[in-house]
């Protein structure tokens, strides 16, 4: 986490109501300043979750230094699942259902021997389509995620070298979901120095893995980030869902990626296209990186 406290408190908040709230260890990676004029901020942020109650057991990491949030997630998940062979990554804007704990730890749970899955994903585009109970999508996501040590040690930091598997397997058009969402455009930006996007190349390093992501048919995540409040987010709603008040129920699946709900995705993509056409060009742009894949 870092410096906007009132997203914090609301997702500390709903965490705290999740039904294995009270089991799980909570481990909270606190970042560094930028400058003086932010320590003040971030000093509000420490004394609030140095008071979290509620967890079987409460770990703060603080940094003296400003990682920014790429270095500080691949630094943050190595090293808990180093630790822990697993590990449920959430970032201070989530909103999650009281059903998300639940939901992931029985993914990781079930899926846990299975080499083919990468991850388990708590957060669902708003979709028109029916969408099935679970799903698999080739990729991997950031909006409340889970993974074990075998996913996490496939990660590669190199986007010049993912970039060149994608384009040497003529797959850019697939990558970008059927060249719906610039999926390609943000690891260019990346591998440039435009963007320090972790996510980007987590998503890249399932794809060219031909790994798979299970996702929820009803999102357990709702992004309160979009709020123009936070270093590059822009105000917007096109992604905000309805949590879901039921739980989702893990059973077996095909392990294959679900062609209708790549096409759904798709065509939500380019369903939004007009959203983008309100919105100034270089805002359009960096919305499309770091919304979800920095800060």
């Amino acid at each position: 986490m870092y410096k906007r406290l009132w997203h914090t408190e609301r997702a500390v908040e709903a965490l705290q109501a999740n039904q294995y709230a009270a089991a799980s260890d909570l481990i909270i990676f606190s970042d560094g300043p930028k400058n003086g004029e932010e320590r003040e901020e971030i000093n509000q942020i420490r004394a609030y979750i140095k008071g979290i109650k509620g967890f079987e057991k409460i770990e703060i990491i603080e940094r003296q230094e400003n990682y920014g949030l790429a270095r500080s997630i691949i630094a943050g998940v190595t090293e808990v699942v180093n630790r822990y062979g697993r590990i449920i990554v959430m970032e201070d804007d989530l909103i999650s259902s009281p059903y998300f704990l639940k939901f992931m730890n029985e993914g990781l749970n079930f899926y846990e021997y299975r080499e083919k899955i990468i991850s388990i994903h708590g957060y669902a585009l708003p979709l028109k389509d029916q969408m099935p109970e679970t799903y698999f999508l080739r990729r991997a996501d950031c909006w409340g995620w889970g993974t074990w040590k075998r996913g996490w040690d496939l990660f590669e930091s190199d986007g010049k070298k993912l970039l060149q598997k994608i384009q040497t397997n003529k797959l850019e058009k697939y990558f970008d979901v059927n060249g719906s969402y610039p999926y390609v455009e943000m690891l260019k930006d990346q591998i440039k120095g435009k963007n320090d996007s972790w996510a980007i190349r987590w998503l890249a390093t399932a794809f060219i893995h031909n790994k798979l992501t299970l996702y929820p048919g009803r999102s357990l995540i709702q992004n309160i980030g979009h709020d123009n409040t936070g270093s590059h987010s822009m105000r917007l709603n096109c992604f905000d869902v309805e949590l879901t008040r039921e739980p989702i129920n893990i059973q077996e699946i095909p392990e294959e990626e679900n062609t209708y709900v790549h096409g759904a995705v798709a065509k939500f993509y380019r369903s939004i296209g007009p959203n983008w056409i309100k919105k100034p060009l270089k805002k359009i742009k960096k919305y499309f990186v770091e919304t979800c894949l920095d800060r």
